[in-house]
């Protein structure tokens, strides 16, 4: 990446231009007629030190854990990799962290990988987070000859502002920010430009090749491995099963081979799953006995839900709100790792590492639903086909203004597909508990931490109230919990509100 050193008060601090390779999208001249190499290691032989790589996969599901391994005992260094996430600890791109091979990372999340996070906090690693709907298309626009492109995500936060620490210094300093965006104004809505990424190198997995390079992916695992193997200069792709050309229907080819320059076979895969899990027989699982705060704000939420809505529901306790649906109520959840029609958890007789939700956890799918690509999850999503975004928060204040992804210099879990979802345009609930552990208010005149959206938030359900964010007016309360009083929600709250004429109970 280009440094270019700008000087803040007394100190000089570096400020990094957003990652882009140096070198055309593909590698031009002939490829061989078969694409099948021998090995993992052979086919990362040429990867050189300081290579950007575009690395397919979400979590854990559709990784190429053979071609990461290669890498890994190959010993290459300085790495940038373009990448969701970096596994965990002791999997996927953590075994490139353990032996810190890995000079920066360009991703979303960081979740609860925290070897990624100590590493970042301590100075050890350069991370550039970037929203997860924006990864995916400056991947995309990379892939496919778009050098930059202007979107709403991110607008009046620390991603167009700069200033995000990319590095700390070992004293806990900012070693490298990030430098603002350039903004554009349409229809009186402000946009942020962002670059393409292109890779050297990408390394992604599919369920099958043919001898040409064309590939099949299996469910939830095709995530961002469409995007990688288009962005790569020279693209990798590791497969469960290789077939003749010929034997692929056309109609089924998800990527062309014009995109793949080499194909290896693996064996033995692992395919660790985070997070199982699963439902009994007769339909009860995880949520479904919820009792206390979590339990009301749980049962509240699902009221949100209307028949035929296209809903996207965060990690946790709008999750498992969709067990609570109404008689007659039904909607489509979609999960932002690629799959509108997202079911139940399974049986654990038919839990499956190739389908995912966006948790990380282990799902199935209802009868009409699609897999699809990241890129084209978040065109749903900033294309405000999704009607209602249900996600948590750290805090809210009483305009509307979010904050849920990051606590600076304490806990980095990096914002996800969370600031495409709210920029988006769509109806924002947040559910969360009314305080934090120590007490401190959640609700607030002003919002203390780095803002996921400004203006963005409809709703808030906590297990005390319900409130609406009013333009003009602010916080208006619309219910109150039946085991609460007036002074208590007040007493909780670090901002006035209104109180509706005609509160209701809940």
């Amino acid at each position: 990446a280009m440094l270019t050193v700008l000087r803040r008060g007394s100190a000089l601090v570096a400020h990094a231009r957003p990652s882009v390779a140096r070198t055309s999208v593909r590698a031009f001249g002939a490829r061989p007629a078969n694409k099948v190499v021998e090995s993992a290691a052979a086919a990362v032989a040429d990867i050189f030190d300081g290579a950007t790589l575009c690395v397919g996969g979400f979590g854990l599901c559709g990784i190429p854990e053979h071609l990461i391994a290669a890498l890994r005992d190959q010993g290459t260094k300085g790495l940038i990799c373009a990448s969701n996430n970096a596994g965990v600890d002791d999997f996927g791109l953590g075994l490139l962290l353990q032996t810190k091979q890995v000079r920066r990372m360009i991703s979303s999340y960081v979740g609860e990988n925290k070897l990624f996070e100590a590493q970042y906090l301590g100075g050890e690693l350069e991370v550039e987070l970037t929203p997860q709907g924006t990864l995916a298309e400056r991947l995309r626009a990379g892939g496919h000859g778009i050098p930059a492109f202007y979107t709403p995500t991110a607008a009046n936060t620390l991603i167009q502002y700069g200033g995000f620490p990319i590095k700390y210094d070992s004293k806990g300093g900012v070693e490298i920010a990030s430098l603002p965006r350039e903004t554009r104004v349409f229809d009186g809505q402000t946009y942020v430009m962002e670059e393409a990424i292109r890779g050297d190198f990408a390394l992604v997995k599919a369920q099958k090749a043919d001898t040409r390079g064309n590939l099949v992916f299996n469910k939830t695992a095709r995530n961002f491995n469409p995007e990688c193997a288009k962005a790569g200069r020279i693209t990798i792709a590791e497969v469960e099963e290789v077939v003749e050309a010929g034997e692929i229907d056309p109609d089924d080819v998800h990527l062309p081979g014009i995109f793949v320059d080499r194909v290896v076979l693996g064996t033995n895969y692992e395919k660790r799953i985070e997070r199982v899990t699963t439902t009994d027989a007769s339909g009860g699982g995880k949520g479904a006995d919820l009792g206390g705060a979590r339990g009301k704000i749980v049962k509240r939420a699902a009221l949100e839900f209307e028949d035929g809505m296209y809903v996207n529901l965060g990690i946790g306790i709008p999750t498992l709100a969709s067990n609570f649906l109404a008689p007659g109520i039904r909607i489509e959840l979609q999960s932002e790792n690629g799959l509108l029609g997202m079911g139940p958890y399974p049986t654990a007789d038919a839990v499956d590492a190739d389908l995912i939700n966006a948790g990380k956890e282990t799902v199935t799918m209802i009868p009409g639903s699609s897999i699809f690509s990241s890129s084209e999850s978040f065109g749903m999503i900033r294309g405000r086909a999704v009607d209602l975004t249900v996600l948590g928060a750290l805090q809210v204040s009483s305009t509307g203004d979010l904050s849920n992804w990051i606590i600076p210099g304490k806990m980095v879990k990096g914002m996800g597909g969370a600031m495409d979802l709210v920029g988006s345009g769509s109806r924002v609930v947040v559910t969360m508990e009314h305080a934090a552990k120590s007490g401190a208010p959640k609700i607030l005149d002003a919002t203390t931490l780095p803002l996921t959206g400004r203006g963005v938030v409809d709703r808030i359900i906590t297990e005390m109230a319900v409130f609406d964010v009013v333009p003009g007016h602010g916080l208006v309360m619309r219910e109150i919990a039946d085991d609460v009083t007036m002074e208590q929600v007040k007493d909780k709250t670090g901002c006035a509100f209104l109180v509706d004429d005609n509160l209701k109970t809940f």
